[in-house]
């Protein structure tokens, strides 16, 4: 069983990141379980989302404590949050930055990736200048990470979860399965 947890802001779509790959992983043969937990109720606030994918039925009905990979939508939560917490030895964190993170050693035991998300976000008219919806983006690059689900699963589930610029948000999630950069494990 594969136990992704997302953090990011209200506004910034990561509930309806893991959603969509919930749903794309569903049409890829996988059995899923998603799901958001919310603190304050309000944009720029901080959100948590789980997903849990398996080939064989999931019966655990809890939150997601000890993930092997996390997805941070926003690196200022890194100032404020431990997103390594829980996550396995050797998981992976994948983090929306143009670069690397200066605090490396936060990061020691796991594999380190990023993507300049907002950048393409705001290359695909996505969300404001201000304000880039950076979740399609995010679930691309998550997509190389774990080498699944297959792009075509992507673009579908996309379609069905929104379909105002489906387009422009398949195009954020293709830009960025090409553009994100691997650190590897981090000594």
């Amino acid at each position: 069983m594969h136990e992704i947890r997302f953090h990011g802001r209200g506004g910034q779509g990561t509930v309806v990141a893991s959603v969509i790959l919930a749903k794309a992983f569903f049409s890829a043969g996988h059995y899923v379980q998603t799901f958001p937990v919310f603190g304050l109720e309000r944009r720029g606030a901080p959100v948590e989302a789980y997903l849990r994918l398996d080939k064989k039925k999931i019966l655990v009905r809890s939150n997601v404590y000890t993930p092997d990979h996390v997805v941070v939508q926003d690196i200022k939560l890194l100032d404020n949050l431990d997103v390594t917490q829980g996550l396995k030895l050797g998981g992976s964190i994948l983090i929306n930055s143009r670069d690397v993170p200066d605090n490396l050693d936060t990061f020691s035991g796991f594999q380190l990736h990023f993507v300049d998300a907002v950048k393409i976000a705001s290359d695909n008219d996505l969300g404001t200048r201000t304000n880039p919806i950076v979740n399609t983006a995010m679930i691309g690059a998550f997509a190389r990470v774990m080498d699944m689900p297959p792009m075509e699963t992507i673009h579908t589930a996309i379609l069905e979860e929104i379909p105002v610029k489906a387009n422009n948000n398949f195009q954020a999630a293709q830009q960025a399965y090409e553009e994100v950069h691997t650190f590897g494990l981090v000594d």
